[in-house]
């Protein structure tokens, strides 16, 4: 990761919580220390807000942050870390990313499978653009491919590796079609826990896929996936239910008709 600094990717202005937890803009040229504060620390870094649909249009103040939500992010290096160590990557392997955002991901894996084998799909113009440029500044010319992740990208298929950087709570099955038996799925999954844990699946060679949750994550989710308003708080009161278990123990199998969220084993189904 010290090979390709994350600050090479950060935009200018990025934005930061406020005493009353809104996201207010900070610029680099304005508020140097405080841009660098938070490009430095190991969390993530909001690059992109929206106005929340949900909040009435005289409630919003993009200079105060009301009304304010996170529509990008650079993701927090230790996550980034432990997605990179689970993928296991080798040079050759083709991986297919679904989520560009700032590119930075994007870079670190050409760094270990090669530029040639890693196409990154964002469904975000203006970020699929940003991109771009800030990779070919860095020597890293991945192909960034504009478009609906959910889809894949079924031009460079079969992929050993497909990583989301954007929380699923249904795994697109053409991520599944488009990955070799053996291949490995690594996503972030909500709102099934409060954690949104970090899922590993492994795609066998009848088409179904098996895989575990194995550590908080908390990614935003993906744009055609966004969940109803209250479902993290119905996953957190389900899971207080079940008797507050410990991510390790969720896991998921899906298949051509659908997906099974299980509780230590698949024959211990808790959604449908």
């Amino acid at each position: 990761m010290r090979a390709v600094p994350r600050e090479l990717f950060i935009p200018d202005q990025i934005f930061v919580l406020n005493e009353r937890n809104y996201l207010i803009p900070v610029h680099r040229r304005e508020d140097p220390e405080r841009w660098r504060a938070a490009v430095d620390a190991d969390d993530a870094v909001v690059t992109q807000t929206a106005f929340d649909p949900a909040i009435p249009a005289e409630y919003r103040n993009a200079a105060t942050g009301a009304g304010v939500e996170a529509t990008s992010s650079s993701s927090a290096p230790r996550i980034v870390q432990r997605m990179l160590e689970t993928l296991d990557l080798h040079t050759g392997s083709a991986v297919l990313e679904i989520g560009t955002g700032t590119g930075w991901n994007a870079a670190l894996l050409s760094r270990l499978a090669g530029t040639e084998n890693v196409p990154t799909v964002e469904i975000d113009p203006d970020l699929a653009e940003q991109a771009r440029g800030k990779l070919r500044q860095t020597d890293c010319p991945v192909e960034v491919i504009t478009g609906d992740g959910e889809l894949g990208y079924p031009a460079n298929a079969p992929y050993d590796r497909v990583i989301c950087t954007a929380a699923v709570s249904v795994l697109p099955y053409s991520w599944v079609e488009q990955t070799r038996a053996g291949g490995v799925i690594l996503a972030p999954w909500g709102p099934i826990h409060p954690d949104w844990p970090l899922c590993r699946l492994v795609v066998e060679e009848d088409g179904v896929v098996h895989g575990r949750f194995i550590a908080p994550s908390g990614f935003m989710p993906l744009r055609g996936q966004r969940p109803a308003r209250f479902a993290t708080q119905d996953a957190e009161e389900r899971w207080k239910a079940l008797g507050e278990p410990a991510i390790s123990r969720y896991g998921v199998t899906v298949t051509p008709e659908g997906q099974t969220i299980w509780l230590d084993s698949p024959d211990n189904p808790i959604t449908p």
